[in-house]
């Protein structure tokens, strides 16, 4: 493998070139340009980078968001938010009512339940003298 002179890359990128667009019949130049490496890599890029930017700016402020996918309209999104929290509440409230009935079942099946409501108080006898 050759070796590679990294100063005379550098200095490949800073060579001038000319382009030279002529009329094929007349031989006249219509255009001329000096062009170097190093300006048509940064013509590209910024070129590049304009495009990308006009195209993001285009999407966001424009009504053409609205066409991608998963993208709505605020009042879209706010009904959305307040259908998932109507699901949610009714899902907990479902949860609960199930489990009101299960216990029911269990206290309804069972003939002598053997879990109570509530727990067995110990109260002191109240030693009552009679005079």
């Amino acid at each position: 493998m050759p070796n590679l002179d990294i100063n005379n890359t550098f200095k490949r990128t800073s060579n001038t070139y000319r382009l030279v667009i002529m009329n094929d019949d007349t031989y006249d130049e219509v255009l001329a340009f000096r062009l170097s490496r190093k300006s048509v890599y940064l013509g590209v890029s910024i070129t590049f980078i304009l495009l990308v930017g006009m195209t993001i700016a285009l999407i966001a402020f424009t009504p053409l968001r609205y066409y991608i996918p998963g993208y709505g309209t605020k009042e879209s999104r706010t009904a959305l938010q307040l259908l998932k929290i109507r699901t949610d509440s009714l899902e907990q409230s479902i949860h609960y009512k199930e489990q009101y009935l299960e216990g029911i079942k269990k206290v309804l099946s069972d003939g002598n339940p053997k879990q109570l409501d509530t727990l067995p108080l110990k109260l002191p006898e109240n030693k009552q003298t009679v005079d």
